[in-house]
């Protein structure tokens, strides 16, 4: 499973975890009774502690997004419905900061970061949505 963590983000890692296998479940990426690395294995790979993965496994399971089997693992949920508006908010309200922040280190300024928005919003509405 590939999840990226952002040190620079102000965000705590579990809560990172949290977000992104929430976008890949409600994505799609990870289908209902997909199996997700164990604790530990997802801690070696992130290089984290193993009870900063163990809450976000925690806080998912509350949420509904996975489940744990004792002795089988934790598996992805079927998406109980679309994300709200909200949350799809704060999802790419997320994705911009790390966005931002990297234009920021490429040396763009905000006029050239909104105007590359502006051009990739224009491209990309005029594709097809793959379903």
């Amino acid at each position: 499973m590939l999840l990226r963590l952002d040190s620079e983000s102000g965000v705590p890692f579990y809560q990172q975890v949290v977000q992104q296998v929430r976008r890949l479940v409600a994505s799609g990426a990870l289908a209902p009774g997909d199996r997700l690395p164990t604790v530990r294995e997802l801690a070696a790979e992130l290089v984290l502690n193993p009870n900063t993965v163990a809450r976000a496994y925690q806080d998912l399971e509350r949420e509904g997004v996975v489940e744990t089997r004792r002795g089988q693992g934790t598996f992805a949920c079927a998406p109980s419905s679309r994300l709200s508006r909200a949350e799809a908010r704060q999802i790419v309200a997320a994705l911009l900061d790390r966005a931002l922040l990297e234009a920021r280190h490429l040396g763009l300024s905000p006029a050239e970061v909104l105007d590359l928005l502006k051009e990739r919003t224009e491209e990309t509405h005029e594709q097809p949505i793959a379903s």
